[in-house]
């Protein structure tokens, strides 16, 4: 797939703590069961190829495959992914 991409690379997540540990690692006892891929995004952040943007839970497109929803909010990310009904 021939196209070009934008850097950094946008990563939207609705967890702010998330954002906090991988912008500014801090060791404790909650987070001492992270793994590998997290110091992976920590590390491609730090490079700056990788942005990290908070995103509400409410518009994260991705809880559409990812979670249970009631049909409502399904056919709102439903239609804010552009999906059309054969």
């Amino acid at each position: 797939m021939k196209c070009e991409v934008e850097k950094p690379l946008k990563l939207k997540i609705d967890n702010k703590s998330d954002i906090n540990l991988a912008k500014n690692y801090i060791a404790h006892d909650r987070s001492k069961h992270l793994v590998t891929g997290f110091h992976f995004i920590r590390e491609q952040v730090g490079k700056g190829i990788l942005e990290i943007i908070y995103r509400l839970t409410e518009i994260q497109l991705a809880d559409g495959f990812t979670k249970a929803l009631k049909l409502d909010k399904f056919t709102y990310l439903r239609d804010k992914l552009g999906l059309k009904s054969l």
